[in-house]
């Protein structure tokens, strides 16, 4: 299992986690085939699947809130991602 797939598995654990890194959340969304590209400050535009969504990056550390994991759990899932 590479990382993209360890890291689909952490964000679809339950509970939720708060330890995922941005970073991989990113390289996640790569890997699935998302075009992804800078907003204003900490956004970040996400289009996969004909689904869009804005995320704002964690700062000023690199790790992802549950609010947030949550949310890119729920796009991934309208998205067509399957855990």
């Amino acid at each position: 299992m590479g990382k993209p797939e360890r890291t689909k598995a952490a964000i679809f654990a339950d509970p939720i986690r708060a330890d995922i890194r941005w970073t991989d959340i990113e390289a996640l969304l790569r890997a699935e085939g998302a075009e992804i590209s800078e907003g204003r400050g900490s956004r970040v535009r996400i289009a996969l699947g004909g689904c869009k969504a804005v995320f704002h990056r964690p700062h000023p550390g690199d790790q992802t809130g549950k609010p947030t994991l949550r949310d890119v759990r729920d796009f991934l899932i309208k998205a067509g991602v399957k855990p």
